[in-house]
C-alpha cells in the first residue's frame, strides 16, 4: 500500500497549510513576515527604553551653570534618573565636550555666540533657559562710556574654555582692541576679581557660566570698582543677533546702599540647553519639565515664565522639544507616576499596539480573501460547465455528443487539478457531482 509522503513543517506552517490550503513556501513566508514584524517591535521596545543615567557638563564650582546643574540633579533623581555632573571651565568647553563622541557627555549648558562658524549637525537645542549677562568691572577715576577706552590696559577676559573669554574677545575686537598695546589675562573669576581689588588688573569680564555669584556681589559692593554701563547696548544687539539687552534697575542689588546707583544697561547672550542628537524623547520631556521648574521663576533680570523658550539660534531646536513647547508632556506622563511606569506604558503603546492594529485586521482579512480566491477558482470551472449544459439541450447527433464529452473531460481535468482546503470539500465535491450529472445526461442524449 502506498503511504503518503511525510513532511516536517513547523506547527504554525502546518496550521496555515491545512486551514487555508497555502503552499509550504507561502505559509513559511507569511510566518516569517509576522515573526519579523514582532521582532522589530520587540527590538524597538527594548532599545527605546530611556537610560537611567545622563551626564551633564556644567561649569566651574559656584557658577550659575553649576547651580542649574545641581537643581536638575535633584529633580531628575526624584524620577529615578541619575544625573552625573561634570564640571567645566564654561560654555566653550561644554560645547567642545558635546562635539567629542568619546567624552561621555549627553547634555550641557552653552551660551549663544560660542558656536558661530562651528559644525554642530550632531547637536540639538532644547531651547534657551536663561539670560547670561556680561558684567564688566573696572577701576577708573571717571566712568567709562565705551569699551574702546580700555585699550592699553590690563584686562582679565576669562579663563580659556569659558564663554566669557569668547564673548570678551569678540566685543574688544569690534572696538579695535587687538592686544598690541593691551594685556589680556586668562584668569579665572576669583583670581581676576582679586587682581582688580588689589590694583594689578584694570578691568575684568565676568559671566555666570564661570563666575561664582559671591564674586559678583563682592565687586558690586566694592567702593573702588565701577560696573560698566553699556551705553551702546542697542547697537551691540543689532550687530550681534545672539545678544540681548538687559537692564539692572537702580537699587536692585541693595535698596539701602542704592546699588547700583543708577539703571545699568547690560548685554549678554541666552543660555541654551544643548544635547546630542538622538536624546531619548522621554528624557527630553523630563529635562524640559525640570527646566520649567528651575528657570521659570522670576529673578533680577527675567520675568516669571520667560524661560525656557524655543528660540532657535545657531543650533536647531529638536523636534521633541518643539512638541513639548507646543503641547507639553504626553497624556501618560501627565497622569501616570512614576516616570518609569509611564515610560513602559508609552513604549508598549507605541511598539505593540500598531502591530496589533496591523496584524489583527490582516489575520481577519486573510481567510476572507483566501475564501474568495478559492470560490473564484470554483466559479471558473462552473462557467464552462453551465455553457456546456446549455449547448447540450435538445437532440444531439453522435458527433455533437462526442464533442461535448471531450469538452466535459477538459473541465473535469481542470477540476481535478484544483487544490482546495478541507473547508471547501463540500463545494469541490458538489462541483464534481454536477460534472457527473452532466456526463450522465450527455451519454443518454448521444446516439450509440
Amino acid at each position: 500500500m502506498h503511504e503518503p509522503k511525510k513532511t516536517n513543517h513547523l506547527p504554525p506552517v502546518s496550521a496555515l497549510i491545512e486551514t487555508f490550503g497555502f503552499s509550504p513556501l507561502l505559509a513559511s513566508v507569511i510566518l516569517l513576515l509576522t515573526a519579523a514584524i514582532c521582532l522589530v517591535a520587540v527590538i524597538w521596545f527594548v532599545r527605546s527604553a530611556p537610560p537611567r543615567r545622563l551626564t551633564l557638563t556644567s561649569g566651574p564650582p559656584g557658577s550659575s551653570f553649576q547651580q542649574f546643574a545641581d537643581s536638575y540633579q535633584k529633580i531628575l533623581a526624584a524620577h529615578g534618573v541619575e544625573l552625573r555632573i561634570l564640571p567645566s571651565k564654561g560654555s566653550l568647553e561644554n560645547f567642545q565636550r558635546l562635539q567629542e563622541p568619546d567624552s561621555g557627555v549627553d547634555i550641557g549648558f552653552v551660551q549663544g555666540g560660542v558656536t558661530e562658524g562651528e559644525d554642530f549637525d550632531d547637536l540639538v537645542s532644547l531651547g534657551s533657559v536663561a539670560h547670561q549677562p556680561l558684567w564688566v568691572f573696572y577701576r577708573n577715576p571717571t566712568p567709562i562710556t565705551r569699551l574702546s577706552e580700555l585699550s592699553g590696559k590690563r584686562l582679565a577676559v576669562g579663563a580659556p574654555g569659558s564663554g566669557t573669554q569668547a564673548l570678551a574677545f569678540t566685543l574688544l575686537q569690534s572696538n579695535g582692541i587687538t592686544g598690541q598695546r593691551t594685556t589680556f589675562l586668562g584668569l579665572d573669576a576669583t583670581e581676576a576679581a582679586a587682581g582688580l581689588l588689589e590694583g594689578t588688573v584694570d578691568a575684568v569680564f565676568l559671566m555666570g557660566d564661570s563666575a561664582p555669584a559671591q564674586t559678583l556681589r563682592t565687586l558690586i559692593r566694592s567702593p573702588n570698582v565701577q560696573l560698566y554701563h553699556f551705553v551702546q547696548a542697542d547697537a551691540y544687539v543689532r550687530r550681534m543677533a545672539y545678544l540681548s539687552k538687559l537692564e539692572l534697575p537702580e537699587g536692585s542689588i541693595d535698596f539701602g546702599a542704592n546699588l547700583p546707583p543708577r539703571n545699568i544697561a547690560l548685554i549678554g547672550p541666552t543660555v541654551e540647553l544643548v544635547a546630542r542628537a538622538g536624546l531619548n524623547s522621554a528624557l527630553s520631556d523630563l529635562l524640559l519639565d525640570a527646566a520649567q521648574e528651575v528657570h521659570g521663576k522670576a529673578s533680577l533680570l527675567q520675568k516669571r515664565g520667560e524661560f525656557p523658550v524655543p528660540v532657535e539660534r545657531e543650533i536647531k531646536i529638536s523636534e521633541d522639544a518643539l512638541r513639548f513647547y507646543k503641547s507639553g508632556k504626553s497624556f501618560l506622563y501627565r497622569t501616570v507616576t512614576p516616570f518609569w511606569l509611564a515610560s513602559l506604558l508609552n513604549r508598549i503603546l507605541v511598539a505593540f499596539v500598531p502591530v496589533l492594529l496591523v496584524l489583527i485586521p490582516a489575520i481577519r482579512f486573510l481567510p476572507v480573501a483566501y475564501r474568495l480566491r478559492i470560490q473564484l477558482r470554483l466559479y471558473r470551472c462552473y462557467r464552462p460547465l453551465l455553457v456546456l449544459e446549455r449547448d447540450a439541450a435538445g437532440p444531439l447527433t453522435r458527433e455533437q455528443g462526442l464533442e461535448l464529452l471531450r469538452r466535459l473531460d477538459d473541465i473535469e481535468e481542470m477540476v481535478n487539478e484544483l487544490k482546495v482546503p478541507a473547508s471547501f470539500a463540500d463545494q469541490f465535491y458538489g462541483l464534481r457531482g454536477h460534472i457527473g450529472f452532466v456526463r450522465a445526461r450527455l451519454k443518454t442524449a448521444t446516439p450509440a
